[in-house]
């Protein structure tokens, strides 16, 4: 029975995911009215030993002061940073609850929803003590329908359980184990990844209107003509409607697309299954940052759902980037021209807030890439904010998206069920943004494993079954000889630390190892390949010559040693990316070997360059004026001398 328990658990059956629907981005129009939640909550932890108390004694029936005493918690940001106690480590459910007014007005014709762009990692909703949704995954966003629940023009009640739990069946996994201390026995949380577990209400809560029928989703693909001249914007809208039925054929979609400068470029009226196209004549394509010197073009496209009768329905806007991707062997490209990716895999981490949605360190983050010249980063290791998104698509930078699977091991199908679920919940929130350019469905899986082969294979088909636009990758650190994923991927990323987890301060152990195993990996799988990550922890302001680990002179030197290596693949036609890991400096469970967090950062945690930055911005910006005729900032060189009189004195 043993044996037979063990065959089975090794048989994955491809079994169907639950499709999501609506989630569009919260927008205000003519029709719709958003209103934000955000602000300071009350907040309790429970129990570690007894997480289940607060269900069973219903503190969602009553304000959380009634059950326990409260502390405020500002919401969006993680819980684990905010206070002065051991809050920070807790394992289990945590309680989060505020009032709001709704108005009289939204008692009339309108219908209200209630939207969580994340909460990490499981959460239960209750209005005014209803339940209204439970969500599992974390940074990814849920909704409901609360217009039935709210009392109008009066005061209402959210309350909301949040569980951080992992075990080996979340997305990502961990384990939950009782460990003798002190004081009898602890809840200890363990994982393999190398972030720390922040966990909370990550981004922002809205409560938002719509009609009656309703305006509940918008596809956007986008087609050029060869010579980049004319473009297609190609729409399929889907509404909800109370008093429509869906199978009416009577409703259609006025879709308007208007330029930069607010000029209407194009116009149609839907077909009775509300799509269409519209043509656009002397188009602006969408380009990455550096390729064209206006990158990140984008056109908005108004979308007026009419009935039968012309009568206005609902009104929805949202950002278009008319751009075409493409791939083979060998190469990767965009409006036909071939790509080479420059940038980072990096975290949403922030001292104090966590991975709480920060406006201002997003855009302070972005100010870097640019600064920098990078055209790329990988969204390691879960989908970021949607307003990082929107704003990726607003400048230009490249987004390889990535779903929360990370160290995924043990595979079963519990676990392919969650995995496939959240790239679906990914590819349905961020089909639409043009900045996306590959699907990303693992970081570092355990893919030498008996049964990763039939695992990938049926998480990749399910990505290609939802958008067949995109290529597919996955960050792998497993050797290629002992590989089972890329075979189902359409391009190679592998992830290496030479120097630094193996041959441990050779530097001249680099360059032909990272020379030699992307071309195994290319020579085995015939496909393009980018090296996802690669780097070295760096204190920053420890100086050592000759270079030493930890220094910013080693970082410099490991960063040197694998530009050669990338030159020399360049040239091979195949390789088309390098990705540096990491970003910025970012927090990790407690270990010996990280003080205070994985310091493998270009930036600081404080986004301050490092040594390395410098170095860095001039090979990306040297790769931009040589792969893209782009030109250099002026303060890219520091003046040394007049280099004329020095060849004169010579």
């Amino acid at each position: 029975m043993g044996l037979w328990r063990f065959l089975k658990s090794l048989i994955l059956i491809n079994k169907e995911v639950p499709q999501s629907r609506g989630m569009l981005y919260p927008r205000e129009s003519e029709t719709r009215e958003v209103r934000s939640l955000d602000g300071i909550w009350n907040f309790v932890r429970s129990d570690q030993t007894n997480p289940t108390q607060g269900v069973r004694e219903e503190w969602y029936g009553k304000d959380l002061s009634r059950s326990r005493p409260t502390i405020p918690m500002p919401v969006p940001a993680s819980y684990n940073d905010i206070t002065t106690d051991n809050l920070r480590d807790h394992v289990g459910t945590v309680w989060y609850d505020r009032k709001f007014f709704a108005p009289r007005s939204w008692a009339v014709d309108q219908r209200v929803w209630l939207r969580f762009g994340s909460v990490h990692y499981e959460a239960y909703v209750w209005v005014n003590g209803q339940k209204v949704v439970k969500h599992e995954i974390g940074h990814l966003p849920f909704e409901a329908e609360v217009t039935h629940l709210l009392n109008y023009g009066a005061e209402n009640r959210i309350t909301v359980m949040c569980d951080n739990a992992l075990i080996q069946t979340t997305v990502p996994q961990g384990r939950i184990t009782e460990l003798p201390n002190d004081d009898g026995m602890t809840i200890v949380q363990s994982y393999t990844f190398d972030f720390f577990n922040y966990a909370g209400i990550h981004r922002s809560v809205h409560l938002y209107t719509t009609p009656k029928t309703f305006i509940e989703e918008v596809v956007i693909t986008t087609n050029l003509s060869k010579d980049n001249v004319g473009g297609e914007v190609i729409y399929s809208v889907k509404f909800n409607g109370s008093a429509v039925n869906e199978a009416d054929n009577s409703l259609y979609v006025r879709a308007q697309l208007y330029d930069r400068e607010g000029k209407l470029v194009a116009n149609g009226t839907s077909d009775e299954e509300l799509c269409g196209s519209l043509q656009v004549d002397n188009v602006n394509p969408w380009w990455p940052y550096l390729m064209h010197p206006e990158p990140g073009y984008l056109y908005q496209l108004e979308v007026k759902l009419h009935a039968s009768n012309d009568d206005l329905l609902d009104v929805y806007r949202l950002k278009v980037g008319v751009r075409t991707l493409s791939w083979s062997n060998a190469t990767f490209q965009i409006n036909g021209r071939p790509v080479y990716f420059r940038g980072f895999g990096r975290h949403e981490d922030a001292d104090v807030r966590g991975k709480g949605l920060d406006n201002a360190l997003m855009v302070r983050d972005f100010n870097l890439l640019k600064w920098i010249g990078a055209n790329a980063y990988r969204t390691s290791h879960y989908p970021y904010s949607e307003e990082s998104m929107q704003f990726a698509d607003e400048h230009g930078i490249m987004i390889v998206d990535e779903c929360p699977s990370v160290d995924a091991e043990n595979y079963n199908q519990e676990l392919l069920g969650k995995h496939k679920s959240s790239l679906e919940q990914l590819i349905h929130r961020d089909r639409n943004h043009p900045s996306v350019v590959m699907w990303s469905i693992a970081n570092e899986p355990r893919t030498r494993e008996m049964n990763a082969d039939s695992y990938f294979q049926l998480v990749a088909n399910l990505t290609r079954s939802l958008d067949k636009t995109r290529p597919i990758t996955a960050a792998i650190a497993t050797p290629w000889t002992d590989d089972k994923a890329g075979r189902f991927l359409d391009i190679i990323s592998f992830n290496r630390y030479n120097a630094w987890y193996s041959n441990t301060g050779r530097l001249d152990m680099v360059t032909k190892k990272v020379v030699e195993e992307a071309v195994a990996w290319n020579k085995h799988y015939n496909k393009p390949v980018i090296m996802a990550e690669y780097g070295a922890d760096t204190l920053e302001g420890l100086h050592l010559q000759p270079a030493y680990v930890w220094s910013e002179e080693f970082q410099t030197e490991v960063f040197a040693r694998h530009f050669k290596a990338f030159d020399i693949l360049r040239k091979k036609g195949w390789f088309i990316g390098e990705f540096v890991w990491n970003f910025a400096d970012f927090k990790t469970a407690q270990s010996y070997t990280r003080v205070g967090g994985n310091k493998k950062g270009v930036f600081t945690r404080a986004r301050q360059p490092k040594a390395s930055a410098h170095l860095l911005r001039k090979r990306y910006f040297a790769l931009a004026r040589e792969l893209d005729d782009s030109s250099f900032p002026e303060d890219l060189f520091t003046y040394i001398a007049d280099m004329g009189k020095v060849e004169e004195n010579t």
